[in-house]
């Protein structure tokens, strides 16, 4: 189930090239299956991050092969509206996004 329109990615391959822009971004575990939607000012920054600690503050995020992202300038609103509707179709949120609270309509 793929959420945003960018192909998918996988992770250490090409997270570390990615711009310091402000976006969205979906993590996949091995099946391809959403485990978190996530937003950010600066992409660049928290990919590296991820990248340089190995997602080490949560187990969760651990299990991320791929992912895909989309550059926006309403990150908050644009993540919200992507929970909602991974939401919609599951029933559910996405497993590493039930580790935080999100707050939805």
């Amino acid at each position: 189930m793929e959420l945003l329109e960018d192909k998918m990615r996988v992770w250490l391959d090409s997270a570390k090239f990615v711009k310091p822009n402000a976006g969205v971004y979906v993590l996949y575990n091995r099946n391809k299956e959403p485990i978190f939607i996530g937003e950010t000012n600066n992409m660049e920054k928290t990919f590296a991050e991820y990248v340089d600690t190995e997602f080490s503050e949560s187990d969760c995020k651990q299990k991320t092969h791929f992912y895909q992202r989309e550059f926006t300038s309403n990150q908050k609103e644009r993540q919200l509206q992507l929970i909602e509707d991974f939401k919609k179709e599951t029933g559910r949120i996405p497993v590493c996004n039930s580790e935080i609270r999100v707050e939805t309509h």
